[in-house]
């Protein structure tokens, strides 16, 4: 036995040898995107590329699995690439301390994976990372609004221009529709949002262009599990 014996009851060992031939880009290592990177890596994969320009801070703590106080200060694409390094040493890990925009893009070469999650929160690099997806016909799942929610149990997966409810995937639909785009797998929630405790917010620290979002440990989290096993089965149906 190994450390994918339990795994490999439910998928065999064919589908093990497609997971560690596979390579997957994860964009956005937050709330959604660490729990996808947890997954993936105990899942087998075995070529994770991780992008995200962020580093852990204090306010990580209450949901992204890779905030600890130790970690704090650290960039989260490092602090995610040791983890998935003591879970599976055998894994391949690329880091890149970078925030995905247009102006970034040219640094990925989307053939070079064999699945794309996005799970960054700018509507700007979203819809480039779709566009470079479309381009390269590279698998692609996507992350709509996952803050200001308290109910896990509230996601789906679904194409983008059937979702309902999330302000997020609103925005996506239209400027996906303008730019020519047909689909999109995307996993989004149906709760309304809650209108978050402002007055708690003006006490933390932030960045005056956008409001920060409320959120918890079990919907970030719950959006991510969902997100990493889209992506394993996808590549187990896969010619990957």
């Amino acid at each position: 036995m190994d450390q994918f014996s339990r795994m490999e009851l439910l998928v065999g060992a064919a589908g093990i040898e497609k997971l560690r031939n596979s390579r997957v880009a994860v964009f956005g290592i937050g709330g959604v995107g660490g729990y996808v990177v947890e997954a993936l890596a105990r899942s087998g994969v075995g070529t994770l590329d991780l992008i995200d320009n962020d580093k852990v801070c204090l306010t990580n703590l209450n949901r992204q699995i890779i905030a600890t106080h130790s970690t704090i200060g650290a960039y989260k694409v490092d602090v995610a690439k040791k983890r998935v390094l003591d879970i599976n040493p055998e894994a391949v890990v690329n880091t890149y301390r970078t925030f995905f925009m247009p102006e970034t893009a040219a640094e990925f070469h989307f053939c070079a994976y064999d699945y794309v999650v996005d799970a960054i929160d700018t509507v700007t690099g979203k819809i480039q990372l779709v566009m470079q997806a479309e381009a390269s016909s590279t698998p692609i799942i996507s992350c709509m609004g996952a803050g200001n929610k308290m109910n896990p149990a509230a996601f789906k997966v679904a194409d983008i221009y059937k979702t309902s409810v999330c302000p997020l995937a609103k925005v996506m639909r239209r400027e996906l529709k303008n730019r020519g785009i047909k689909k999109l797998k995307v996993v989004y929630s149906e709760e309304v949002p809650i209108v978050p405790d402002r007055d708690a917010e003006a006490m933390e620290v932030t960045d005056s262009r956008k409001r920060i979002p409320g959120s918890n440990a079990f919907v970030p989290s719950v959006a991510g599990l969902i997100i990493a096993g889209e992506v394993v089965n996808d590549l187990l149906r896969s010619g990957a």
